[in-house]
C-alpha cells in the first residue's frame, strides 16, 4: 500500500514541548534530523561520479531547503517571522527553542518544580485510581516532554506507596502473583481501577438499592 506521509505538525505558539517531540518525529521519518542536529554541508563529488552518485549527492544538498520548507509549513504566519530570517534548519530549530522552551537555567527550574510536584504527589481521600494516576502521568509526561528519562518502574512504585490505605489489601494481593518491580503502569491502573467500575457499573444498573444501602448505612449510624 502506497502511504502518503501527513503535512508537519503546526506550532501555533502554545504547547511548544509537544509540538516540538512532534516535529522531531516527523523530521526523523523523512530522514531530515541530520540536517537540524548537525548543519553541515554533504561532502563535495568525487571525480567522474557515476548518475546514482550525482542523484545521491543532490538529494543530500537539498535536505536543508525541504528541512526549512517544513518548518515554514509547520508555524503559523504570526510565528513565521522568528524564523524567516534564518539561514539553515538548525539555526530556526535553536531560535524557537531558545524564545518557547526558555533557557537552561529557566528549564533547569522548571524540571526542579516538576520533581518536586511528583514527589508531593498523594492519593486524596476523593479521588478515584482514574483521577489519581491522571494527575501523575500529567506530572511526568511534563516532565519527560523536557527531556529527562523517567522510568516507568518509578512511577509504578510511586503509585503504589501512595495509595489510601483501603488499596493495600489489593496490593498485596497483587503482590503474591506478580512481580511489582517488573508490572506496567498500564497493568497496575487496571488491577486497581476494575473494582471501582464494577462498582460504578452497578450503581447505574441499581440506582434506588444503591441509594437504599447508602440510607440503610446512614440509619445505622445513628
Amino acid at each position: 500500500m502506497s502511504f502518503t506521509p501527513p503535512p508537519p505538525p503546526v506550532f501555533t505558539g502554545e504547547h511548544y514541548h509537544i509540538w516540538v517531540v512532534k516535529m522531531k518525529t516527523y523530521f526523523q521519518m523523512h530522514d531530515l534530523w541530520n540536517v537540524i542536529e548537525n548543519d553541515t554541508e554533504p561532502p563535495p563529488l568525487r571525480a567522474n561520479p557515476t548518475i546514482a552518485q550525482m542523484r545521491q549527492h543532490s538529494e543530500e544538498c537539498s535536505k536543508k531547503h525541504k528541512a526549512m520548507a517544513c518548518f515554514r509549513n509547520g508555524v503559523l504566519d504570526v510565528i513565521f517571522p522568528r524564523i524567516m530570517a534564518c539561514d539553515s534548519p538548525k539555526q530556526a530549530w535553536e531560535k524557537l527553542n531558545e524564545e518557547f522552551m526558555g533557557s537552561d537555567k529557566t528549564r533547569q527550574q522548571q524540571m526542579i518544580n516538576l520533581r518536586r510536584d511528583f514527589e508531593n504527589l498523594m492519593m486524596k481521600e476523593s479521588e478515584t485510581i482514574k483521577q489519581y494516576s491522571d494527575r501523575i502521568i500529567a506530572t511526568v509526561n511534563s516532565i519527560r516532554l523536557l527531556g529527562v528519562d523517567f522510568s516507568e518502574s518509578r512511577v509504578v512504585e510511586k503509585v503504589i506507596t501512595t495509595l489510601l490505605e483501603k488499596f493495600k489489601s489489593k496490593i498485596s494481593s497483587l503482590e503474591e502473583s506478580r512481580d511489582l518491580s517488573a508490572i506496567s503502569l498500564f497493568e497496575l491502573i487496571n488491577f486497581l481501577y476494575a473494582p471501582e467500575q464494577m462498582r460504578a457499573n452497578r450503581q447505574e444498573e441499581h440506582p434506588v438499592g444503591a441509594f437504599q444501602a447508602k440510607a440503610n448505612e446512614g440509619s445505622g449510624s445513628n
